[in-house]
């Protein structure tokens, strides 16, 4: 799933039709608001469970193999991502 499709809500629309926000949640994120402030993300039960499984996945810096250290040297940002490189310039 991707950020860039999800959809946002007030509280208030999304309890008006839960159904729908639900469903729609099956396929991409639906973001709920609070007094114009993000509150909270319905996602689907499978991409709940695809995220946790990567949580579980993490392997300390020390325990990477030369093969996954080269993979990370060669790694690049897709262009799509470059306006980030603002957040970590400070």
């Amino acid at each position: 799933m991707s950020i860039d499709d999800d959809i946002t809500v007030s509280a208030a629309e999304f309890h008006r039709n839960v159904g729908v926000y639900q469903d729609i949640a099956l396929t991409k994120p639906v973001t709920i608001t609070k007094n114009g402030r993000v509150r909270t993300v319905l996602l689907s039960a499978q991409e709940y469970a695809r995220l946790k499984r990567r949580d579980r996945r993490v392997i300390p810096a020390g325990e990477l193999s030369e093969r996954q250290i080269e993979a990370i040297r060669k790694a690049e940002v897709p262009d799509r991502y470059t306006s980030l490189d603002k957040e970590i310039q400070g």
